[in-house]
């Protein structure tokens, strides 16, 4: 089992990564850690409400395989807290990867991790003349950059992230990762039953529910 966390700060993006996210929880069952600079709810770009499940302080960044970082449409607040720059900037020389998207690259340029690193971002070209930690020589104008062990995208290509960041860590996923159109399927194969065993277990569930309601 990988350990996988997202970083999570002011008007992130759920968006961006749930592809990632549900399918790592989902289909592999694997145990994500949500973590923030402080233990409080913070508000995604969607407008919902997101506790961390731990935060920077009480962290190691070695403790992680991979640290996703979804994108802000507020990215100043992230930007300049210490803790969550101090965190990242704790990974840099070590094997964690870093998934970042959309505007998250500008995190890890200010921690340092992007340091020589080809990068992708989906943040305006401006900040890059405003910003000095990042280094414009090294952006490349595509959808989707991996250099090491770093991954950055651009918020539309979150399906082709997602991708990426698994087959970065070897999970079974098919070559048309949530690529199918409905229309290449058959009403049979749009059809789902459960196995005896699933459906008696469902039937279980159900008792038990209806009596304690």
């Amino acid at each position: 089992m990988k350990k996988f966390a997202v970083l999570i700060y002011p008007d992130f993006s759920l968006q961006e990564i749930t592809c990632l996210t549900s399918v790592l929880s989902v289909w592999f069952g694997e145990k994500i850690d949500f973590i923030a600079a402080e233990n409080k709810k913070y508000k995604s770009e969607e407008g919902l409400f997101v506790f961390p499940t731990k935060t920077t302080e009480e962290t190691k960044i070695t403790d992680y395989d991979c640290i996703i970082l979804p994108g802000t449409i507020n990215p100043l607040p992230a930007l300049f807290d210490e803790r969550l720059i101090s965190f990242l900037n704790s990974g840099i020389d070590t094997n964690v990867v870093f998934a970042a998207i959309s505007s998250a690259p500008l995190f890890l340029a200010k921690a340092g991790i992007l340091q020589g690193k080809k990068f992708t971002a989906g943040f305006f070209m401006q900040m890059a003349d405003v910003f000095p930690f990042i280094e414009k020589e090294n952006f490349i104008h595509k959808g989707i950059v991996c250099d090491k062990n770093v991954i950055t995208g651009i918020g539309m290509f979150f399906r082709e992230f997602a991708e990426t960041v698994l087959r970065r860590f070897d999970y079974s996923i098919g070559e048309n990762f949530l690529s199918d159109k409905p229309e290449d399927f058959s009403e049979e194969e749009l059809t789902f039953y459960w196995s005896k065993e699933e459906y008696d277990e469902f039937l279980e569930e159900l008792r038990v529910y209806k009596n304690s309601v």
